[in-house]
C-alpha cells in the first residue's frame, strides 16, 4: 500500500530559512548563501520522507516566499512596475514583487483560503505577455533525483492560479481572468515536457479552488484546461490535489471526468461528506489519494479510526488504487515534536507535528498492506484514551458560564453614535485622529531581554525595568511625532496570540513549534487542549504603566477571542464556537479590569475573523453569528465613554462588511493600502458606516517609506466615501516587523498628511 505527502514545511525545524532570508534581505549574506541553506533543507526533507517509507514524495513545494508567487514567476507574469525585461526571474524581481522596494510597492498579499498562511495575489490583464521565466519546478525535481529521490513535482494548477488572481489596476471590470487560460497553458506544457524529459513519472496539480462554490463557467474551465493538456500529460501519472473542504457534487463530477488524470487527492478530514461522493461514484481504475491525516492541526491521528475509514474506501476503489495521504500540505503544522523539550509527557503524547504525521501516514499504509505495527497502534490508542479522560481538559465552571451565554446577544446598551459623542467629550480628539495598530519594532536588544528573562538569566526586576524603558522610548517617540492616540508598543510580547495564551488556562506552548505565515514571518501557535479561563489580569500592569507616562489616551491592547481561536491549534473534541465563547469570557474580564484601571481606549484585535470564514457560502451565516457574538461578549459591559477599537488585516472584507458593522465596535482600523484600497469600494457602492474607521494609509509589510503626498492622497480617497468625523489615520497593521529607520519617517509623513488635510478642511469651511 502506497503513501503520499501533499507538501511539507519549508522553514526548517529551527527556522533556518527565515534567518537566511532576513540575512540576505539585510545584505549580510549572498544569494549563494541563501541558496545553500535552501538546498540543505530540501535535501533533509526529501531524505526524511524517503527514510520513513513514503512512496510519493513532493518536490517544488519548497518556496522562498510562497507557491503562488513561484507560479507567477514561472509564467513570467511580472507587473510592469518592477522593470523586469525578460529572462530567468532572479531574486531581485521575485522579492520586489513580494516585499516592494524603495521605488515601488509590493503586490497585494492575502490569506490562503481559511488558513493563517498568505500568498501574493497575481495581477493579470489582457495585455500580460506570459513566458516561461522560472525553471524552479524542473530544477528541484532534478536536484532530488541527483540525491536518489524520485519525487512528484507539484504545480499550482492553471485554473486555481487564475481564480486566485485579480485584475490589474486599470483593467476593465468585465474582464474574465479565465480568458487567460489559453495563454498560460502553453507554458504549463513546456514545464510538463521538461519534467517528462527529466524522468518524472508522476505530477501533482494543486487545484484547491475546486472546493469553493464554483459556477458552471468556472467548472468548465477545469474541463477545458485538462483536455488541452491531455496530450502533453500522456505518459505521466497525473494527480489532481484538492484540500480544505468537501467538493460539491458538481465539482466532484467535474474532477473525476477530467481528461488525462490518473488520481484524485481528497481531504477527508475537513471534507467530512466527501466519502459519500466516493461511495456513490468513483471511476474504475483511478487512484484515490485519501487525505486521512490532518495537515492543519497537531493532534495525533486516531489510527484505529483512520484505518477503518481506509478499509471502507479500499472496498470501493480497490486495494491497489488506494494511497494514504495527508489532508493537505503539512506546511500548516509545526515541524517536529522531537524538538519540544518543555512539553509535559502527557500532552506530548496527544500530539503529532509534520515529522510525526509522515510516520502516521506510512504506518497506516503498512497496516492496510497487512504489516500493522501493533506496538505503534497500541501506543496511539493509549494516548487517545488519555486525552479523552484527562481531568486537565475539563473545567465545569467554565463550561457552565459559556453555556449561559446563549440567552443574550450581548450588545452595548447605547447606540454607536451616542457613544462616539460621549467618547469625544472625554478624549477631545482632532478630526482625522492619528494612531498606530499596536506593536512597534522588536529590536535585537528587546528580543535578547525577553529571551534572557525566559531563561532565568536576568531577574524579574531587571526585566520589568528594561520593558518600562522600552515603553517610555515608544511613548516619547509618539509624542514627538504628535500622534493622537498612543500605544505602548507591546515590548513584552513576542506574539500577539502566544502572549495571551501563556496567561490563560487550557493552553500549552511549544519551544520550536513555528509555522510559516508569509515570507520569513513565522508564528508559534498555542495549543488549546482544554477549557479556557483567565486566572489573573494579563495586560493591566503594562497598559497602566504606559498611561502614567503620558496625558494622551493610551490604548489597552488585547487580542480578540476569534483571532486567538483561529491562530491557535484548537482542540478537536468540541465545536470551535464553544471554545471561542470560553475565550471571549476571559477577554471580557480583562477588558473590564483595564477600564477600572483608567484605560479609556481599548483595542480588541480581530485580525483573523475573516480568515475563519468557511469556504462554503452555506456555512457563512452560522460562523459569522457566533464569531461576531464572541467579539461583542468581550466589551458588552463597558461604559459609553470607553472607546472600543478593533483591527482587521489581509483578507477580503467586502463580503462580510455587514457582519463587521454588527460587531458594534466604536472604531475599526482595517488593512486597505496594500490591497489597492478595494475596501473603499463597498462604501462607494452605498454601504453606510456610522462608527469610526481607519482604513490603513500605508503598507507595513514593505520597507518602502510612503511620502506625505501619497498618504494624503489615500486619506482624500477615504474622505470621498466616508464622513470626515469618523475617519482615522493609521498604518495597515502593527510595526513589529519593521525597523525604526523605516517607522519614524513613515509615521512622521502619516501625521504630516493628517495635519495637512485638517488645515485644508478647516480653510474650506
Amino acid at each position: 500500500m502506497a503513501s503520499h505527502i501533499v507538501g511539507y514545511p519549508r522553514m526548517g525545524p529551527k527556522r533556518e530559512l527565515k534567518f537566511a532570508l532576513e540575512s540576505f534581505w539585510d545584505k549580510k549574506s549572498s544569494a549563494e548563501d541563501l541558496q545553500k541553506v535552501a538546498a540543505g533543507l530540501r535535501s533533509s526533507i526529501w531524505k526524511q520522507m524517503a527514510d520513513a517509507g513514503i512512496k510519493y514524495i513532493p518536490s517544488n513545494t519548497f518556496s522562498y516566499y510562497d507557491q503562488v508567487l513561484d507560479t507567477t514567476a514561472m509564467l513570467g507574469a511580472v507587473p510592469p512596475r518592477y522593470g523586469w525585461n525578460g529572462g530567468e526571474i532572479g531574486f531581485d524581481t521575485y522579492f520586489s514583487m513580494a516585499r516592494g522596494n524603495a521605488s515601488v510597492p509590493a503586490m497585494e498579499m492575502t490569506k490562503w483560503f481559511d488558513t493563517n498562511y498568505h500568498f501574493i495575489v497575481p495581477e493579470l490583464g489582457p495585455d500580460v505577455r506570459f513566458s516561461y521565466a522560472s525553471h524552479k519546478a524542473v530544477d528541484e525535481y532534478k536536484e532530488a533525483k541527483a540525491l536518489g529521490v524520485n519525487t512528484v513535482p507539484v504545480l499550482v494548477g492553471p485554473v486555481s492560479y487564475l481564480l486566485l488572481s485579480k485584475s490589474a489596476k486599470g483593467v476593465e471590470k468585465t474582464f474574465s481572468l479565465l480568458s487567460l487560460l489559453p495563454k498560460i497553458l502553453p507554458i504549463y506544457k513546456e514545464v510538463v515536457s521538461e519534467l517528462k524529459a527529466a524522468g518524472a513519472s508522476w505530477i501533482q496539480f494543486d487545484e484547491p479552488t475546486l472546493v469553493l462554490d464554483l459556477d458552471a463557467h468556472q467548472l468548465q474551465a477545469f474541463t477545458a484546461a485538462y483536455a488541452d493538456l491531455e496530450s502533453t500529460l500522456s505518459g505521466l501519472n497525473v494527480l489532481i490535489e484538492t484540500y480544505f473542504a468537501d467538493l460539491t457534487s458538481g465539482a466532484y463530477k467535474t474532477l473525476i471526468e477530467l481528461k488525462g488524470v490518473t488520481a484524485y487527492g481528497l481531504d477527508l478530514v475537513r471534507g467530512t461528506k466527501t466519502s459519500d461522493l466516493i461511495k456513490t461514484n468513483f471511476p474504475k481504475g483511478k487512484f484515490l489519494f485519501a487525505g486521512v491525516v490532518d495537515g492543519r492541526n497537531i493532534w495525533a491521528n486516531d489510527l484505529a479510526s483512520s484505518l477503518g475509514t481506509l478499509q471502507a474506501l479500499e472496498a470501493i476503489v480497490g486495494k491497489d488504487n488506494l494511497v494514504v495521504s495527508t489532508s493537505c500540505s503539512l506546511l500548516h503544522t509545526a515541524v517536529d515534536l522531537v524538538n519540544e523539550t518543555k512539553l509535559d509527557d502527557e500532552i506530548k503524547s496527544w500530539l503529532a507535528f509534520a515529522a510525526q504525521k509522515v510516520v502516521e501516514v506510512n504506518a497506516l499504509a503498512k497496516a492496510l498492506a497487512g504489516q500493522k505495527d501493533e506496538a505503534f497502534f497500541t501506543s496511539n490508542a493509549t494516548a487517545q484514551a488519555s486525552r479523552k479522560s484527562s481531568p486537565r481538559v475539563t473545567n465545569e465552571a467554565v463550561q457552565k458560564a459559556a453555556a449561559a451565554l446563549k440567552g443574550s446577544d450581548h450588545r452595548r446598551a447605547t447606540n454607536v453614535s451616542a457613544r462616539l459623542d460621549a467618547q469625544q467629550k472625554k478624549l477631545n480628539l482632532p478630526i482625522l485622529p492619528t494612531t498606530t495598530i499596536g506593536s512597534f519594532p522588536q529590536t535585537l536588544e528587546l528580543r535578547r531581554v525577553r529571551r534572557e528573562f525566559k531563561a532565568n538569566k536576568i531577574s524579574e526586576d531587571d526585566y520589568v525595568k528594561a520593558i518600562k524603558e522600552e515603553i517610555k522610548k515608544v511613548v516619547d517617540l509618539q509624542e514627538e511625532l504628535d500622534i493622537d492616540v498612543l500605544v505602548h508598543g507591546e515590548p513584552e510580547r513576542n506574539d500577539m496570540v502566544e502572549y495571551f495564551g501563556e496567561q490563560l488556562s487550557g493552553f500549552a506552548f511549544t519551544v520550536n513549534g513555528w509555522v510559516q505565515s508569509y515570507g520569513s514571518r513565522c508564528v508559534k501557535p498555542p495549543i488549546i487542549y482544554g477549557d479556557v479561563s483567565r486566572p489573573k489580569p494579563m495586560t493591566v500592569f503594562w497598559s497602566s504603566t504606559a498611561q502614567s507616562m503620558t496625558s494622551r489616551p493610551m490604548k489597552g491592547m488585547l487580542t480578540g477571542p476569534v483571532t486567538i481561536l483561529n491562530w491557535s491549534f484548537v482542540r478537536n473534541d468540541q465545536p470551535r464556537f464553544e471554545t471561542c465563547y470560553q475565550i471571549a469570557l476571559a477577554i471580557k474580564d480583562e477588558v473590564e479590569d483595564l477600564e477600572k484601571a483608567g484605560i479609556n481606549v481599548i483595542q480588541i484585535d480581530e485580525a483573523a475573523l475573516r480568515e475563519g470564514l468557511p469556504l462554503r457560502k452555506s456555512e457563512h451565516a452560522f460562523y459569522l453569528k457566533w464569531a461576531v457574538h464572541s467579539f461583542r461578549i468581550t466589551n458588552c459591559g463597558v461604559k459609553d465613554t470607553t472607546q472600543i477599537h478593533t483591527h482587521m488585516c489581509y483578507s477580503n472584507f467586502n463580503d462580510i462588511i455587514h457582519s463587521i458593522i454588527d460587531m458594534d465596535a466604536d472604531v475599526i482600523t482595517i488593512e486597505n493600502s496594500r490591497s489597492d484600497e478595494k475596501l473603499l469600494s463597498v462604501f462607494r457602492e452605498g454601504v453606510k458606516y456610522g462608527a469610526g474607521i481607519g482604513p490603513g494609509v500605508y503598507d507595513i509589510h514593505s520597507p518602502r517609506i510612503p511620502s506625505t503626498v501619497e498618504i494624503a492622497d489615500r486619506i482624500n480617497k477615504m474622505l470621498a466615501v466616508l464622513e470626515t468625523n469618523i475617519v482615522w489615520v493609521n498604518p495597515d497593521c502593527g510595526l513589529k516587523t519593521r525597523k525604526y529607520a523605516e517607522v519614524k519617517p513613515a509615521l512622521n509623513n502619516m501625521v504630516s498628511a493628517a495635519k495637512l488635510l485638517r488645515t485644508q478642511l478647516a480653510s474650506a469651511k
